[in-house]
């Protein structure tokens, strides 16, 4: 519905996003009998899995833990098909729930909130959006002059935290005559590699994923490489509609076990709380070997220091160093690929024959730690040695601006115009990643300070989602008008996760959990480890009647 500055069109809330946190907000709301507007930038639900239609994409959690455990009528209707499930299903998931719940009605989608500003004379958000610009770097494209505004009780953003895609400012990048895209956002009609001389830009999640499946078409493959990454095999394989109907038969027992887990998952698999240190090398190399095989972030689960002590850590690494070097047969490749930080500090990457790849002869691995790309030509690129290469399509796996990237791209101003990107100068503060001081009835779904991508990330949306649906009917069967993060709480809490941080071995790495992947970017540790212990936090400070938010009476 188009609206106009002097007749805004009224809602409770407004929610930023149609991925798997905005189109569950948006149930709740409906159940809670509240009026609500979500709003999207692409044409279809999905978020993260509507943009990365990379060749493949795919979780890296488990399909059967990878889905809502809200209503026990989805959990036994859907049928996976694949362990670990790839894009397309996933987003056929997303469509499907759209569709069961009625949820598209509500959503406006090809559409960009560009400001979002509370008005502290009536204490509610008013929200302009305009129409999406599709492009490669669509976060910091204009989005042109706003078209529409709505005002709203609440303002909850479910913007992702991997959203915000990551281009280099590279020197030329316009001038490239040929095929240029981001992973973040492949073109739906994707990308035909058949023949032509391919370059990859960018080691991560998706750059594994990718590189694999691009090398079985590709004329040639270069792969540039900044930093090389651990990869645990993932052991994808059909599912076993026996296993399938197994987990069905008692749904509720895997979802509670799940999130007794550290990182939300993983419950049918075994977590050993032993030291590696306290057993001999070779045992602990058999053990290293039965989850390799097994697959997955089983392979984490072997000794319980892995990620908390240097010792340890380094017994786990140097068996995927050695795999890397078994598998890898030029010798020189394999030392290139292989990662000098500790294992699992970024976030442990699970490949289907990525090493491998790197036997293909039209596969090259190009090192630009040092030798850095300088330039995006017309017929490639040029790196600092003065080395030219020759392509027909360049595919950025070069990451996102996470946690914050897309909060901070919207123009988002909380009490007195405070904006956002002023309260965060010196990196996000958060009370329990779900408010934000001087930001009145402004919810993040998954926002920095809160477990997140340490996380299964639907478990942690439905943990929020309820949550913050909680706190509305509390709020509302009470009188209270407005809910908002104290300062005091808000410091404790940011200190708090840099605490837990700090026993682990996560802040030792330049990875985007610091943002350390974006020039300029305050270095904060920003998600929370250990998703149990938060959650029994957000319900302790719940029933202690919203502790560490003030409430504000009609």
């Amino acid at each position: 519905m188009s609206t106009n500055d002097q007749n805004p069109v009224h809602y409770d809330a407004v929610v930023i996003g149609a991925g798997f946190a905005g189109i569950y907000m948006l149930y709740k709301l409906r159940q809670l009998g509240l009026t609500a507007k979500a709003y999207e930038t692409g044409d279809d639900v999905g978020g993260t899995w509507y943009w990365n239609r990379y060749p493949g994409a795919r979780c890296d959690v488990e399909s059967l833990e990878y889905c809502y455990s809200f209503d026990p009528e989805l959990e036994q209707e859907w049928e996976w098909t694949e362990r670990y499930p790839g894009q397309p299903e996933i987003l056929r998931y997303a469509q499907h729930v759209a569709e069961r719940y009625d949820l598209y009605r509500d959503i406006q989608f090809n559409t960009k909130v560009t400001k979002a500003a509370f008005d502290d004379d009536t204490g509610r958000w008013h929200v302009s959006s305009a129409p999406a610009v599709d492009h490669i770097d669509h976060n910091h494209a204009p989005a042109g002059p706003d078209a529409d505004l709505v005002t709203a009780e609440y303002l909850i953003t479910a913007v992702g935290c991997l959203s915000s895609s990551n281009v280099p400012d590279v020197e030329g990048i316009d001038t490239f005559e040929g095929e240029l895209c981001h992973t973040g956002r492949y073109p739906k009609e994707g990308i035909d590699f058949a023949g032509k001389r391919v370059g990859v830009i960018g080691t991560g999640s998706s750059g594994i994923q990718a590189i694999p499946v691009i090398a079985e078409t590709a004329e040639h493959l270069t792969v540039f490489q900044r930093t090389p990454q651990y990869a645990i095999p993932a052991r994808n394989h059909p599912l076993d509609p026996a296993e399938q109907a197994e987990v069905k038969a008692d749904y509720r027992k895997l979802r509670e076990q799940n999130k007794t887990q550290h990182g939300a998952l993983g419950a049918r698999f075994d977590w050993n709380e032993g030291s590696v240190l306290d057993v001999e090398v070779e045992e602990a190399f058999k053990e290293f070997d039965a989850r390799w095989e097994i697959g997955g972030f089983a392979f984490l689960g072997a000794y319980s220091d892995i990620a908390r002590t240097p010792e340890a850590n380094h017994v786990a690494a140097d068996f995927v160093k050695d795999k890397i070097r078994e598998t890898v047969t030029d010798p020189e490749v394999a030392e290139r690929l292989i990662p000098s930080t500790y294992i699992g500090c970024k976030r442990l990457v699970l490949d289907t024959d990525y090493f491998i790849t790197y036997n293909r002869e039209n596969v090259t691995l190009v090192d630009i730690s040092e030798n850095t790309i300088t330039e995006i030509t017309p017929d490639g690129l040029r790196t600092v040695d003065g080395t030219s290469y020759d392509l027909d399509v360049i595919v950025f796996a070069t990451g996102y601006d996470a946690m914050t990237g897309s909060l901070l791209r919207i123009d988002i101003r909380g009490r007195e115009g405070l904006p956002l990107a002023e309260q965060w100068y010196a990196g996000p503060r958060t009370y329990l990643g779900l408010g934000v001081p001087g930001f009145p009835n402004m919810f993040t779904i998954t926002g920095p300070g809160s477990p997140s991508v340490l996380a299964n990330m639907i478990v942690c949306i439905e943990q929020h989602v309820d949550w913050i649906g909680d706190c509305i009917d509390h709020m509302r069967a009470n009188g209270h008008r407005h809910i908002e993060a104290t300062e005091e709480a808000t410091e404790a809490w940011v200190d708090h996760v840099n605490l837990v941080a700090s026993y682990t071995l996560y802040p030792t790495c330049n990875s985007w959990y610091l943002g350390a992947n974006i020039p300029g970017k305050t270095r904060v540790f920003m998600p929370l480890p250990g998703f149990p212990d938060y959650a029994q936090k957000c319900d302790e400070v719940a029933a202690a009647g919203y502790e560490g938010f003030a409430l504000i009476q009609s």
